[in-house]
Formats: C-alpha cells, sequence, structure tokens
C-alpha cells in the first residue's frame, strides 16, 4: 500500500522543523497544519509522522481527542455557532437547528456545493452579545432564527 504524502510549503517545513524538538510541539505544529490546510488530512498527518518521527496512531489520537482540530475540509464559509453557557440560553440550540435545516446539513457535514459547514463551538468570548454566530471572522450578536437566511445568503458569494 502506497503512503499518501503532501509536500507542505516552504514556511510550514520551517515551522515543523523549529518545532520538531520542543515540548509541546506536537499541538503546535497540528494548529499551524490546520491554519494552512483548514483541516488536518490523512496525508498531511502521514507527512508529518514521517518529518517529527512519530507514530501516525498518536498523531490520530490527538486530532481526534481536540474538537478544535478538523480531519474533513470545511466549507469555504464556516458558521461557529456558539454553545457556550450565555449563548445556549438564550437560543444557540436553535440557532444550530435552523442552520442546519437550512444548509440542509448535519454534524460536521459540508453542503453539496462546498461553501458552508457548521460547527457547534464551545465559546467565542463574546457573551454579551448572546446568542453569537460568525461566519469566518465575522461576528454576528444577538442573532435569531429568523435572521439566519439573511446571514447565510450574505456569504454565498
Amino acid at each position: 500500500m502506497a503512503i499518501a504524502q503532501v509536500e507542505f510549503p516552504k514556511e510550514l517545513t520551517a515551522f515543523v522543523e523549529e518545532w520538531k524538538t520542543k515540548p509541546g510541539n506536537l499541538i503546535m505544529i497540528l494548529h499551524r497544519i490546520q491554519q494552512e490546510y483548514g483541516y488536518i488530512s490523512r496525508e498531511a498527518a502521514e507527512t508529518l509522522s514521517r518529518m517529527i518521527d512519530l507514530p501516525l496512531a498518536k498523531i490520530y489520537g490527538v486530532v481526534t481527542f481536540y474538537h478544535f482540530f478538523k480531519t474533513k475540509k470545511p466549507g469555504k464559509n464556516r458558521l461557529a455557532i456558539c454553545m457556550g453557557t450565555a449563548c445556549y440560553l438564550k437560543g444557540g440550540q436553535a440557532l444550530l437547528e435552523e442552520a442546519r435545516s437550512i444548509l440542509n446539513i448535519e454534524g460536521d457535514e459540508v453542503t453539496d456545493d462546498g461553501l458552508y459547514s457548521i460547527d457547534a463551538v464551545r465559546c467565542v468570548g463574546c457573551c454579551g452579545l448572546a446568542p453569537v454566530l460568525m461566519v469566518g471572522d465575522e461576528v454576528y450578536g444577538k442573532v435569531t432564527p429568523e435572521q439566519l437566511p439573511e446571514i447565510i445568503a450574505k456569504h454565498r458569494n
């Protein structure tokens, strides 16, 4: 069976080499890989495994333990719906359900056109604006389910 490979860009390779022997290196490197690609593909994990001489199983153990890391390519527009205490109490669950209904996706699926994915996140630090939705880096506060179609449509282009 052939081993899948991806060639990291020079900057990412340099980062991996710099962090290769430092304590706590794996999480820092995985964050940087996800920043580069938007997720951690199997090919990227295998390349990293060879670069830092760490079994692929250990890398996947970390990737699957932390909810922040994604193993599937997210949609071009990632909807992050806050489910922290304040947001949850002010309607976060209703936002999550409505967004999934509008986009016709569940869990960590991506819409057929590749434009949208939804993540229920723990807290985005905007509790005073609860419930909060982020699309990419754009924050929407005090969102109601009725506002979702317009917000989603705004990011379609």
